[in-house]
């Protein structure tokens, strides 16, 4: 079936690629009003794009009835935010944090969280996160009716428990986003595969040849 998004609404279009771009991380993210109102919100369209410098990328809608919402408005005056991961016990915390509160309304408050003190930029980060990324604004992309954020990681905070030796994060699930209009999925499903080199698939190439079986795909 071919679907043509020229020919459907912004609304149809919005199901359609959110149920098919998944599982999607989702940036849980902190900032500092100039009132000094610390607001919290969910966003899945987010990623890490690069690691040197360090990037993350995240896109806010503005609010239906037109503006920016807060965490647009407070990462534009400070060009800073916190990108919180959301694990399965912060799931309802995050799902309240997600309403539509007013503005001077701290969500973290509502959600029953606390607050930790961020290292290298004034918005707090979320204490009961296990891994939350501080970042200062890079650049910013109005994209229609959203604005991309480019985020340089400037500091990671990561629970004692998941960081093995030589850096590895071990034992860490955080949660995906699925399609629209709230479905989620486990990260807790997992299996390792070993990144084939050009050498290694032209000797299974090789051998499977010679053994009279069909050879590897080009």
């Amino acid at each position: 079936m071919q679907i043509d998004p020229a020919a459907h609404s912004h609304i149809d279009n919005y199901k359609l690629i959110t149920n098919l771009v998944v599982p999607r991380p989702i940036a849980w993210v902190s900032t500092l009003g100039e009132d000094g109102v610390v607001n919290l919100a969910p966003f899945s369209f987010f990623n890490a794009v690069g690691t040197d410098p360090l990037y993350v990328v995240v896109s806010v809608a503005g609010k239906e009835g037109g503006g920016p919402k807060d965490t647009a408005r407070n990462i534009q005056a400070a060009g800073e935010f916190v990108v919180n991961l959301v694990t399965e016990d912060l799931f309802d915390a995050m799902n309240v944090s997600a309403a539509d509160f007013p503005a001077g309304c701290s969500e973290l408050e509502a959600a029953g969280l606390h607050t930790a003190p961020s290292v290298k930029v004034k918005a707090p980060r979320v204490a009961e996160a296990q891994a939350s990324l501080e970042c200062r604004l890079h650049a910013t992309q109005p994209l229609g009716a959203y604005t991309l954020f480019i985020g340089e990681v400037v500091m990671f905070h990561v629970a004692d428990r998941l960081v093995g030796r030589k850096l590895h994060i071990q034992d860490f699930a955080p949660l995906g986003r699925m399609g629209s209009p709230s479905v989620y999925c486990r990260s807790t499903d997992r299996f390792d595969v070993p990144r084939l080199s050009y050498a290694q698939w032209r000797q299974a190439r090789e051998q499977a040849s010679a053994a009279g079986g069909a050879p590897p795909a080009p």
